[in-house]
């Protein structure tokens, strides 16, 4: 009996963590930001701030936030495809997301634990070595490589991905392989993320899930990872680049926010061939939108 309750008080306790360590890393995140960058806010500058434009990011936020919560990737792409073409400058809207990205990333984490989306034991494989290759892509952007560079090659791979899901999913019976090597997959995915400005959910998710994984799982176990991801790249960013945009940064949050777990519900309503279909199809679009402009 004491041995019962001992087991179960160790499990509880490890539940207790899933929930914490991201609630008390996003508080941490927030009271930083404030006492760094009290001093740019005025009263008159805050209520100002919640005009038309402020309505404009915030639409982005909520609905970049329900694609990538819903299909497990795209917050990235959707939402710098949408404030470039609202006429945000480049480096602005690259630090909005970025800075946004953390704590939209752990709102969905926590929603969707909250929704039972997320297998364990596939978080803890990827989320040591996304890090790692997070932070070295990160690194690396910042002082020797150049991300445009490779953005053509990872656009074509993510192409060809989109196409293998798609074809899964318009077969009757999806053959489930086992993932080897997830931890490379992590690091690669990781480090894409941090060059190329996106990546880790195609890369990763569009992995799995043409490997025939259960897409909730998939879709919950990576979106809880990318928390982790987006928080190292995020934060090593910020050392490098510092924070412009408030105000966009602030509509993206709060979109990001409040639709997370809107996302997290709907990815246990939608089908799975229907779910398959849609994220090979989006994938598509944007590597062809990312094609486009490079070419």
């Amino acid at each position: 009996m004491e041995k019962e309750l001992k087991i179960n008080t160790g499990d509880s306790f490890k539940e207790k963590l899933w929930i914490g360590i991201p609630v008390v890393l996003l508080v941490g995140l927030l009271s930083v930001l404030i006492y760094n960058h009290h001093a740019e806010f005025t009263w008159s500058g805050f209520v100002n701030g919640f005009n038309e434009e402020f309505l404009v990011f915030f639409a982005i936020g909520v609905f970049a936030q329900l694609v990538d919560g819903a299909l497990g990737m795209g917050y990235g792409a959707t939402s710098t495809s949408f404030l470039l073409a609202y006429g945000v400058p480049p480096v602005v809207s690259s630090t909005a997301v970025h800075v946004s990205e953390m704590f939209t990333t752990g709102a969905s984490a926590l929603s969707h634990h909250r929704f039972g989306n997320i297998n364990k034991k596939l978080v803890k494989h990827l989320l040591i070595p996304g890090v790692l290759g997070s932070i070295t892509g990160a690194y690396l952007l910042s002082d020797i490589i150049n991300g445009d560079i490779i953005k053509p090659f990872i656009a074509v791979y993510m192409i060809i991905l989109a196409v293998i899901i798609i074809k899964k999913a318009l077969k009757k019976n999806v053959e489930k392989k086992k993932t080897k090597k997830l931890g490379i997959l992590a690091v690669f995915g990781g480090f894409m993320d941090s060059v190329g400005g996106g990546g880790w959910g195609p890369i990763v998710t569009s992995t799995l899930l043409g490997r025939g994984r259960n897409p909730k799982y998939t879709i919950g176990s990576v979106n809880a990872a990318e928390f982790a991801i987006s928080f190292a790249s995020g934060i090593t960013f910020m050392l490098f680049g510092g924070i412009h945009g408030w105000q966009v940064i602030i509509g993206l949050i709060v979109g990001g926010v409040i639709a997370a777990p809107i996302a997290a519900f709907l990815v246990n309503k939608i089908k799975r061939k229907p779910m398959m279909i849609a994220v090979g199809i989006l994938i598509i679009i944007l590597s062809l939108k990312t094609l486009s402009k490079l070419l």
